[in-house]
């Protein structure tokens, strides 16, 4: 595998530095004083945001953007071997790495790099131990899968040893990294366009937490099952969390205000139980929180700085995010891909203000649909209203034969009303038309169903 020599900052082209990752590690790296350059498939926000910190972006799949000045290359997991791009990197003899190798390379410049793993979870919990570091003056460097309005994107770049990233599993790209403290938040069914099955699943975060070395710690989930298969022999620190008094940190007492915040009692080895109140919703949010302050104690942080980080947390754009209200429907979006994340946000959204709950719905890959079909339908039913729009590809072509009017029959066959709409501008009419003063609209998906809540609230 090629090594980059960071004494030595060349030129480097991202295939894909649109994406939230690539695009954080391509502003590192122009912090860092390389030349940085890449292509993506449209212009967005984030692209935008590049090319007026000065990194050149080009447009299309085009071998020609390949030129003689590139010293290596950078793939997102999304690139194929048929890209015209990468066939012209190879052509070249251009040296090359994946995202995950980079940042696995990046890792090692810092003395105490942390990586957030778990099918769930990651980018919340990595925003609030983020928001934590902030609150703490420890001057980290950040690199998060979503973006965190007190920084004002996805990436920081510090001066000090810490480094903070998310851990995805997908393709085992975690495997490519070197965490002193790493965090496993969850082990469940995903990506199984790429894993065998649960098992296999569990094989890779088994993985994982072998890359953590002897002074290190790995932080898990006490309420996975059979979690000790993950842990056993370990030469790391163990440190569990969870909901249950068996877990070193866990949480209970759960309340919630008029807004359908939570708040919590912590026990903690050593210390009083102490209340600990979030500004964001949800069950799932409170074991993000215990697992934050879990790490932020390993690395000697307060436990006053990190309740005080936790109470000015109000969430990362796109998870339970307040949009605005149209006719005095209150608008949120989520992120919620995976029949879990449904059921945590829908789950959440129960505590929140509201007269009916809507959910308008984008399956996220055709693979993933097919494989939690009867998963998804079961979750959605947690909403009184469901609206779907078509499947959102993302890296998959439609080659299984599956749809969103499969998905609509399986959740009237629960008993639940859901429509079905092949256009944005179709699903927009229906609910302009249909919801009314008081309700509680979520679009939710990993795709670009956000733009039906932005449309609505321009009307």
């Amino acid at each position: 595998m090629y090594q980059i020599d960071f004494k030595h900052p060349l030129s480097v082209y991202f295939v894909g530095i649109g994406g939230i990752s690539m695009s954080g590690l391509a502003e590192i790296l122009h912090q860092a004083g390389f030349t940085v350059s890449g292509s993506d498939w449209k212009s967005s926000p984030i692209t935008q945001a590049l090319e007026q910190k000065g990194i050149r972006v080009v447009y299309g799949e085009d071998a020609s953007h390949i030129t003689e000045d590139i010293d290596c290359a950078v793939l997102t997991s999304a690139v194929h071997e048929d890209n015209l791009e990468f066939t012209a990197i190879r052509q070249k003899g251009i040296p090359y790495l994946s995202r995950a190798q980079l940042l696995g390379q990046i890792m090692k410049n810092y003395e105490m790099p942390i990586a957030v793993s778990g099918t769930h979870g990651k980018t919340t919990t990595t925003s609030m131990l983020s928001e934590i570091l902030l609150q703490a003056d420890t001057d980290p460097t950040l690199s998060i899968g979503g973006i965190l309005k007190s920084i004002g994107g996805n990436v920081r770049v510090g001066k000090s040893g810490y480094f903070l990233t998310e851990a995805c599993e997908y393709t085992n790209s975690f495997l490519s990294f070197f965490p002193k403290i790493g965090l496993i938040l969850n082990v469940e069914e995903d990506h199984l366009d790429f894993f065998k099955d649960l098992e296999d699943i569990r094989h890779s975060f088994r993985q994982f937490a072998e890359l953590l070395p002897a002074d290190g710690a790995l932080i898990i989930n006490g309420d996975i099952d059979r979690y000790q298969e993950l842990t056993e022999n370990l030469s790391c620190r163990i440190v569990t969390y969870g909901h249950s008094s068996a877990s070193d940190y866990y949480a209970d007492a759960l309340t919630y205000d008029d807004c359908g915040n939570v708040s919590f009692l912590l026990h903690s080895p050593g210390r009083e139980p102490e209340r600990v109140a979030l500004q964001i919703p949800g069950k799932h949010n409170v074991s993000n929180a215990v697992a934050a302050i879990a790490a932020a104690d390993l690395l000697g942080i307060s436990r006053s700085v990190s309740l005080k980080a936790l109470n000015s947390f109000h969430g990362t754009d796109r998870r339970f995010e307040y949009k605005g209200s149209f006719n005095g429907v209150t608008i949120i979006d989520d992120y919620a891909h995976h029949p879990t994340e449904i059921t945590a946000t829908l789950s959440a959204a129960q505590n929140y203000p509201h007269r009916t709950l809507w959910c308008v719905f984008q399956p996220h890959t055709y693979s993933r649909t097919k494989a939690f079909m009867q998963e998804f339908a079961q979750a959605l039913t947690l909403a009184d209203h469901v609206v779907l729009t078509d499947i959102y590809a993302a890296r998959e072509k439609d080659t299984l034969g599956i749809s969103s009017r499969d998905l609509q029959a399986a959740v009237q066959a629960l008993g639940r009303e859901c429509e079905y709409f092949p256009s944005f501008a179709e699903a927009e009419k229906f609910l302009s038309e249909n919801c009314i003063n008081g309700d509680l609209l979520i679009t939710m998906g990993a795709g670009d169903v956000l733009k039906i809540g932005e449309s609505l609230l321009k009307k």
